[in-house]
């Protein structure tokens, strides 16, 4: 099975698909964009939406499914020679990584015996609100709303 999951900035996840190993992962952006749980805010003037991927949607359906759903791509050029990095930069790509941890802390995640990707999709999004309303009940203070979202999987 292959977890398809878009985070805000602060690492709450929004959305989670989930389909069978053999799907790419561009083919997944859409469904997993359509999925979101909470209403878009709307796009002040001056702060573009962005949304980040790895290179796995360096292609015409990552890029479009971005535009289609009016966000800035921000996507990693597979054949792309890396840029001179900054002395500071902000870590993104760990935002995403550190939520799936949480994720497979659910022990019922750890192996998937389910046949029906439904069930293990339900599975997924139980142990994300479950770990949500952790975080929720530890009393983190609230951050301002996130301008970037992320997607992996």
């Amino acid at each position: 099975m292959k977890r398809s999951l878009l985070v805000e900035a602060d690492g709450g996840p929004l959305a989670v698909v989930v389909a069978g190993a053999n799907v790419p992962d561009a083919h997944l952006l859409a469904a997993t964009i359509e999925a979101v749980v909470l209403e878009r805010p709307p796009v002040e003037e001056g702060w573009a939406q962005r949304l980040c991927l790895d290179k796995g949607y360096d292609n015409e359906n990552g890029w479009g499914a971005c535009i289609d759903y009016e966000y800035e791509p921000h996507i990693a050029l597979i054949r792309d020679e890396r840029p001179p990095r900054p002395k500071r930069y902000r870590a993104r790509r760990w935002v995403v990584e550190r939520t799936l941890a949480w994720l497979s802390a659910c022990r019922r995640l750890a192996r998937d015996y389910e046949r029906h990707p439904e069930i293990s999709e339900g599975i997924v999004r139980w142990a994300a609100i479950a770990g949500m309303t952790r975080r929720i009940t530890r009393g983190r203070p609230a951050r301002r709303q996130a301008k970037r979202t992320f997607i992996w999987t």
